[in-house]
């Protein structure tokens, strides 16, 4: 189960909005610099607020990599992969036990 939330989401939507207006009215201000600057406005930790940023832009298509939903996808895939495995492994064990004891019945 994942840590719950520690900032609401309106304030995540908040926080990404200043640090994305913030470059967009200083040209040449790093990411990091404005998280930071933005972050300490609002009481929010630079380096969460820059992974935020980090990840909405993927989402939005504007750099590459895993969006939120794809990530939640795969993760929901790969849970039901490793249940199927072990109902796979239990079956399998079933079957041999069976089987063994068939052939000592006869």
């Amino acid at each position: 189960m994942p840590a719950p939330k520690k900032y609401p989401e309106e304030l995540r939507e908040r926080a990404i909005r200043l640090v994305r207006d913030r470059i967009a009215t200083e040209p040449g201000l790093p990411v990091s610099r404005a998280c930071r600057l933005v972050g300490e406005q609002l009481g929010v930790n630079g380096d969460s607020l820059r992974n935020w940023v980090k990840r909405e832009r993927v989402d939005a298509g504007e750099v590459p990599g895993v969006t939120s939903s794809d990530a939640a996808r795969i993760a929901e895939l790969e849970k039901e992969n490793r249940e199927l495995r072990r109902a796979n492994t239990i079956l399998r064990q079933a079957s041999a036990y069976f089987a063994q004891a068939e052939l000592d019945r006869r």
